[in-house]
């Protein structure tokens, strides 16, 4: 049963002015009542943002820390999501912000006990984050990993017991369940784009399923991430053309928390994948048909270039640190490789009609083979056509991928997505560049928005003091920062530009005493970790992704390490950036950089009463080539450590 609105409508007045009435009580009444602040940063960008609901259009709300954007956001979402009975999506940057908006104590809950609300908060997960079935059964029976046995072992007896009716079923499988598996484990273990759902003989008794038919559910807010919704967009109309239901349902409006990491999201949705393993499982099926010489023949012919290209791209490709995507240099001879494929891919096509009209091959197999062909295919036009597509190797112990990815996708989000005349809001602290939107706003697709800044109302002056230094030798470096750690007995957050970065102090900090626990990002499930650091004061955190969107108040955090400066990796869809702007390092580089600089700088302050110190390191030409712009962006002046 649907909740029902917080406030009454009366038959002489519409939806949009109880709501503000409804706004205003609680901003400038409730909440004070309650012990939270009165904010005239939170209550400014409330009415702008009700604006976009009342137009059904988009806007920009670029809000500092400390500005109360999510309450303001949560609100309108819920209210209106009652209001036209119809879910409000909260797309989030990744997974572990997902999280935060829903751990105890968050955000949601916190409205909830202060409005007295019920709030049916439900999440959407991608598909890597649930366990699949089809992959631990038959591993459990020949590992002796203790971490993938115990996984094993808690999975519900009507998963594995196939005569278990579905009244007994319950929703399991989420990577938030087995926070003991290390990330490079939980890979063995979970849903990958190898696994033909659709053919399995877990679906029914899936994880995956169960938990997606839960989040459907949902009369308020799904909490998804970016990544999962772009997902939804680009398999909406094919998903419904194949009988299946789309990934999300319809939405009221939609909010993207961090919206500055939307086209990203946008550009992986859209990639096309192909791991070297899939084409020949698909054909060899295809084989076992009663199918006629001349597909033999060109099957064999496929297969045979196909293993060539994939060991040429193998041995061509360059891998980058900051990165697992490995550069391809686009030789003659891969493209030309690429074209053969095509051709062939299109005989097979033609020929896989005249087994269809000959009855030699069922239906079912017929539409899988088609549409993976067809996949196959759109995938290397993206490829063939120089400069519209983005390309690289990604190698694992088990498989190797190539992935296509197309440079540009505002055109098909202009279509697809903000065509829809529902509300879309994007929240974050950084928006624009210097106050213009017009950036993140072309790159999307969006041509018909607005927007407003609300600057933080923390007094940074106070409550943070900025240290700079110089690196001159890394092992030097490590050695500070070991003494900072030491000298604040814990309580900080340690951020890297990349794993490789993070995983060298790892082997040089393991060698030295410290007497305080450090925490590293990838040993557990990182909601577990979170938590594990917020509950322990002495605690080290150390990651390379949580850049954005921790939020941990209080003496728990009081100092943010930079180790180095966030520049964007070297990799293929950066080169590409790089490529195609006229100066990348001013259009490219540098606001990747100050972007990411000033979110993980946001990881300090959360509230008025906290305090603390950030280091940053950089070199000494990084020193001479940004200071000044670095300063611009910074709340308060840098003290110089020499």
């Amino acid at each position: 049963m649907a909740n029902t609105l917080p406030f009454t409508i009366a038959k002489d007045t519409n939806f949009f002015e109880q709501l503000g009435d409804y706004i205003g009580d609680v901003f400038y009444d409730i909440l004070p009542e309650k012990g939270y602040e009165l904010r005239d940063e939170q209550i400014y960008m409330a009415f702008q943002i009700e604006q976009a609901f009342k137009n059904k259009g988009t806007v920009f709300a670029e809000a500092g820390v400390g500005t109360g954007k999510t309450f303001v956001y949560l609100l309108y979402a819920i209210c209106y999501a009652r209001y036209m009975r119809k879910p409000a999506i909260i797309s989030c940057a990744d997974e572990t912000l997902i999280e935060q908006l829903v751990k105890e104590n968050g955000d949601v809950q916190k409205l909830e006990e202060a409005l007295g609300l019920n709030v049916d908060v439900r999440l959407a997960k991608a598909r890597e984050q649930y366990v699949c079935m089809r992959k631990l059964d038959p591993l459990s029976t020949r590992t002796n990993d203790e971490d993938i046995l115990q996984v094993h072992d808690e999975i519900p007896e009507f998963v594995l017991d196939g005569s278990s009716s579905m009244g007994s079923f319950e929703r399991y499988g989420d990577r938030k369940e087995y926070p003991w598996v290390p990330n490079e484990k939980w890979e063995k273990i979970s849903w990958d784009t190898l696994q033909q759902c659709s053919t399995c003989e877990w679906r029914h008794r899936c994880g995956q399923t169960l938990n997606r038919n839960h989040y459907r559910q949902s009369t308020d807010l799904i909490i998804c991430s970016h990544d999962f919704y772009m997902e939804h967009v680009w398999t909406k109309e094919s998903r419904k053309r194949e009988g299946q239901l789309p990934l999300l349902p319809e939405a009221s409006c939609v909010v993207f928390d961090e919206g500055h990491l939307l086209e990203f999201s946008a550009q992986k949705a859209l990639t096309y994948r192909f791991q070297s393993e899939t084409l020949t499982t698909v054909l060899t099926g295809y084989m076992n048909q009663d199918v006629r010489e001349e597909s033999l023949a060109i099957i064999e012919d496929i297969l045979a270039l196909h293993d060539e290209w994939f060991d040429l791209l193998s041995k061509s490709a360059i891998l980058s640190e900051g990165s697992n995507r490995k550069e391809v240099p686009r030789s003659k001879i891969i493209i030309g490789m690429a074209e053969k494929l095509n051709k062939l891919v299109h005989e097979l096509l033609e020929q896989l009609v005249f087994d269809s009209e000959l009855y030699v091959i069922e239906d079912y197999h017929v539409k899988i083979i088609e549409e993976y062909l067809e996949f196959f295919s759109y995938g290397l036009s993206v490829l063939l056509k120089e400069g519209e597509g983005i390309y690289w190797l990604e190698e694992s112990e088990t498989q190797t991928s190539f992935v296509i990815m197309p440079r540009l996708v505002e055109d098909i989000l202009e279509k697809e997505v903000f065509s829809q005349k529902i509300p879309f809001v994007f929240s974050s602290a950084t928006l624009s560049k210097a106050g213009d939107f017009n950036y993140i706003a072309s790159s999307l697709g969006i041509y018909d928005y607005s927007s407003f800044t609300v600057e933080s109302p923390f007094d940074y002056e106070e409550q943070m003091r900025i240290i700079g230094h110089q690196e001159d030798d890394e092992k030097d470096k490590w050695k500070n920062i070991r003494e900072t750690l030491l000298k604040k007995k814990g309580k900080s957050l340690v951020l890297f530009s990349t794993s490789e970065e993070m995983n060298r102090f790892r082997q040089w900090i393991s060698k030295q005493p410290i007497e305080f626990p450090i925490l590293f990002e990838g040993d557990r499930e990182i909601s577990v970790t979170v938590k594990e650091f917020q509950l322990n004061e002495a605690a080290i955190l150390c990651s390379y992704n949580l850049w954005e969107g921790l939020d941990v108040p209080g003496e728990t955090l009081t100092q943010v390490i930079i180790s180095s400066l966030p520049f964007p990796p070297n990799d293929p869809v950066f080169k590409a950036k790089r490529k195609h702007a006229e100066n990348a390092n001013e259009e490219v580089d540098t606001p990747y950089m100050l972007l990411r600089l000033r979110q993980g700088i946001g990881r300090l302050i959360r509230t008025r009463e906290d305090h603390g110190i950030v280091h940053i390191w950089m070199m000494e030409e990084q020193r001479e080539r940004y200071f000044n712009e670095i300063k611009n962006v910074l709340p308060v002046k840098v003290d110089w450590q020499e």
